[in-house]
């Protein structure tokens, strides 16, 4: 599979959500250099923790931000965000019982940010841009996230 490449029509025009997304991609192409490169399990094991947990910080701020924004449908993305969280759930748990899921979750990523962005995250970017000043936001968010997201 080619590596993912981050592109601007891909921005959501909230920076500090752009960069996460960004980071996600970078995060998605060392899953794929690890497994290509045949590296050890305990290897793909690292790069797939450091994947998942980066991608739950991420949710966890964005549904924050919504939150904030008294987006109307933030129960309906969180619900995408948990049904994400159980398929990884279960592709950790596998790998863990020895099975080499890094292909599987490498095709599942890069599939599912592309869509989830362009589809799910778009609905919500104009209610957080019109309901919260950006700057003021991550200032109050800081404390919890600013060691993840600085």
């Amino acid at each position: 599979m080619a590596k993912l490449v981050w592109t601007t029509d891909l921005n959501t025009g909230i920076n500090i959500i752009d960069k996460q997304h960004q980071r996600i991609v970078e995060y998605i192409n060392e899953l794929d250099d690890a497994r290509k490169s045949g590296h050890k399990m305990e290897d793909l094991g690292r790069v797939i923790d450091e994947t998942v947990d980066y991608t739950l910080s991420h949710f966890a701020f964005e549904e924050s931000m919504q939150e904030d924004a008294h987006y109307p449908f933030l129960k309906a993305h969180k619900r995408v965000h948990e049904m994400f969280v159980n398929k990884v759930a279960d592709l950790q748990h596998r790998f863990s019982l020895g099975e080499d899921v890094s292909e599987e979750l490498h095709k599942m990523l890069f599939t599912w940010l592309f869509n989830h962005i362009k589809r799910d995250d778009a609905d919500y970017v104009e209610y957080v841009k019109r309901n919260i000043q950006q700057d003021s936001f991550i200032e109050k968010k800081k404390g919890f996230f600013g060691r993840l997201f600085g």
